[in-house]
């Protein structure tokens, strides 16, 4: 059974404030072209750098509600040796990530149907060819990508499964060392507006999706958890298709964290990306 982590000194940390980059609209077409390696080049719009107070999540974490904040924070351990290891991740992380969405979801069947590996080290980026950090406020899913996901990855059935609640459920974690540099900030689901959010249509080679950048409100509610190791676990939702004032999104972003050591090894971690069925 997945738990809570218990206290640890990591928890007494204060909140700390921290410049993170929304996005102001141009009122020009936003896009992103996904390159070689998952990098993205962004066209339109312009980055709006805010500092933002940014809470430690882990002290109210055993109350945190995928439902409700739009994410929660698990001790979760993994049997997985080695995350560069493809036949590893596919083999036993994935089912083990399908688990645990069901688990902090409810959800009866779930679908992992992406992954991404990413690191602020440029050199190891190279070398694993792996993703950069994410240092922009986004949500990965649409109103119209969401479901547009389901039609392409289960196409025979997507018309059937849509007429029930459905979600898009990630889940984040270190893979090697803990985490000081570029945490994962999420903002608490209930402090978003729609109205906050841009379409940013994202190109790839075969397919053409949309996530939704993020322009600055002053209410939004910041958190993180510092110093995640390996065996600690965002949940988090992106997409949720019932309209009935759960959470639906959760605005995230990697970001510079003022209080990192000198020479700090660079972040690794995992992303999973999921389809919940209700």
């Amino acid at each position: 059974m997945d738990q809570v982590l218990e206290a640890r000194p990591s928890e007494t940390l204060p909140a700390i404030e921290a410049t993170l980059n929304y996005l102001a609209d141009t009122g020009e077409k936003i896009v992103t072209e996904a390159g070689p390696g998952g990098t993205a080049d962004m066209r339109g719009g312009k980055l709006d750098p805010r500092r933002m107070v940014i809470r430690n999540g882990r002290p109210p974490a055993k109350d945190l509600v995928l439902d409700r904040e739009g994410f929660t924070f698990n001790r979760h351990d993994t049997k997985v040796g080695d995350f560069y290891d493809e036949a590893q991740v596919r083999g036993i992380y994935f089912p083990e990530m399908e688990a645990l969405v069901k688990a902090q979801s409810g959800a009866k069947r779930v679908v992992v149907f992406d992954h991404t590996l990413r690191t602020a080290d440029e050199g190891l980026r190279e070398q694993k060819k792996i993703r950069e950090v994410v240092p922009r406020v986004h949500n990965d899913y649409t109103e119209w990508s969401a479901p547009k996901r389901v039609h392409d990855l289960l196409p025979d059935e997507a018309d059937e499964l849509l007429k029930r609640r459905f979600a898009v459920v990630q889940v984040w974690r270190p893979i090697r060392l803990p985490v000081e540099t570029f945490p994962l900030a999420l903002a608490d689901a209930r402090t978003l507006s729609f109205d906050d959010f841009i379409i940013t249509e994202r190109r790839y080679v075969h397919r053409v999706g949309q996530t939704y950048s993020v322009r600055y409100n002053p209410d939004h509610e910041w958190f993180y958890f510092p110093h995640m190791r390996r065996e600690e676990a965002i949940v988090f939702k992106v997409f949720d298709s019932e309209k009935d004032g759960r959470a639906r999104w959760t605005a995230h972003t990697a970001f510079d964290d003022p209080t990192s050591r000198p020479n700090a090894p660079p972040r690794e971690s995992i992303e999973i990306r999921t389809l919940a069925f209700f």
